[in-house]
């Protein structure tokens, strides 16, 4: 059974990636949305997602065929709450 209105960032896949990747995630209410690559030096790499987008779930591919080998975190904001997960890229 689903639960309803949940906000939720869930462990990309694959993990570890080469050289893309799907993050998935849950709206619990439509609203703004902002998901957001950064590196292991909290520089912002990628924006996937900066829109209104309505609730329930979602995915954003994420490639990272520019970037090098390492750790990266993807972070999910929405109005007054966040989410931070991080990821593998192995080249």
């Amino acid at each position: 059974e689903a639960v309803v209105g949940r906000f939720a960032l869930e462990q990309n896949s694959p993990n570890p990636f080469n050289p893309a990747t799907e993050i998935r995630y849950e709206l619990k209410a439509a609203g703004p949305v902002r998901l957001t690559v950064f590196d292991a030096l909290g520089r912002e790499v990628a924006r996937l997602v900066d829109a209104i987008q309505s609730a329930g779930p979602h995915q954003s591919r994420f490639d990272g065929s520019g970037l090098t080998s390492g750790i990266y975190l993807y972070r999910l904001d929405i109005e007054g709450d966040s989410k931070t997960r991080h990821m593998m890229l192995m080249k």
